[in-house]
């Protein structure tokens, strides 16, 4: 039976650990031969010194499950670093098909707490580093459609965005700002790239990992069977989404969990109004849009335990 990825290249960032990791064995799983990247930092903070053992050790493990895989320990954040990591899988498997990018950190804190040194490297890492890879990876893509006569070559990426950019998240404006900016990315290069054959995703998973131990610290793991924020339940639909049976998936925003997924829709309009004048005043204003938003509850918020349909330990 051939696999859906079968013959394709890959490539995962921040693959050494957590969600990453779990996409990883899929796209293998799948058939796919997998770069693995990971800039090998302990801390989730971006903190501590760079590891190639994070990467290494999950390229091992396709390896060992019978996969094709290779490590790359590059920082995505580095133009330079992003452009020799989508060198790396052309020149291993003579093309890239798949670019799932994952790799971020958190440095969260209060918008008014909040230094610049916090703020900045949230922002490069996650914004720029989805930038980067899909950068030299959709260069690779449109110069495969040239060399083929303008034939459609195939591409998929799928980008990670985040529910914190969606309802947002008090005290990660800059994680929050990161993800918004990510699906913004992420549909602008869905329309840029249909022609040449390629589509473009974002996914906002909700996972226990490194990057979410305190946030979900409180929520109960089951005794028996598989936990509903495990990585796991995450990863076969990136490796659906990097398939040709989602080819007609494009530019769209999905929310997975816990063998859940939804789909998100674009923004609509929730109300029109029109000023009876040349153009609005103030007064006019007052007397349309105060009582439209008293009408609605403060914040429309959801507690986390209502979100998640999870119990607390």
């Amino acid at each position: 039976m051939t696999l859906p990825l079968e013959g394709m290249s890959a490539i995962v960032t921040g693959a050494g650990r957590g969600l990453g990791r779990a996409e990883a064995l899929e796209l293998a799983r799948l058939g796919a031969a997998v770069v693995v990247n990971d800039y090998g930092q302990p801390g989730r903070d971006g903190s501590g010194q760079a590891s190639a053992g994070p990467a290494e050790e999950v390229a091992r493990e396709i390896r060992a499950a019978g996969g094709t895989a290779l490590a790359h320990t590059g920082d995505v954040a580095d133009f330079r670093q992003a452009a020799e990591l989508v060198e790396s899988a052309i020149g291993a498997y003579g093309k890239l098909d798949i670019l799932v990018n994952n790799a971020g950190i958190l440095r969260d804190r209060m918008v008014f707490s909040m230094t610049e040194d916090e703020w900045d490297p949230v922002i490069r890492v996650h914004l720029k580093g989805h930038f980067n890879t899909t950068h030299f990876a959709a260069a690779h893509w449109r110069e495969r459609s040239k060399a083929a006569g303008g034939a459609k070559a195939y591409g998929r990426i799928v980008n990670t965005s985040s529910e914190a950019f969606l309802a947002g998240s008090a005290g990660q404006p800059n994680y929050a700002a990161a993800k918004g900016g990510i699906v913004g990315l992420t549909t602008s290069t869905a329309l840029a790239l249909a022609k040449y054959g390629v589509t473009a995703n974002a996914i906002c998973p909700r996972a226990r990992t490194r990057m979410t131990e305190d946030v979900f610290a409180g929520f109960q793991q089951p005794e028996e069977g598989l936990d509903p924020l495990a990585p796991e339940h995450v990863a076969p639909l990136v490796g659906y989404l990097a398939a040709p049976a989602a080819a007609g998936i494009n530019g769209q925003l999905l929310v997975v969990h816990g063998g859940m997924v939804a789909i998100v829709e674009r923004p609509r309009v929730q109300a029109k109004f029109d000023s009876k004048q040349e153009t609005f005043t103030y007064d006019e204003l007052d007397a349309l849009l105060t009582p439209h938003y008293a009408q609605r509850p403060p914040g429309e918020t959801f507690a986390a335990a209502e979100v998640l349909g999870l119990k607390r330990g």
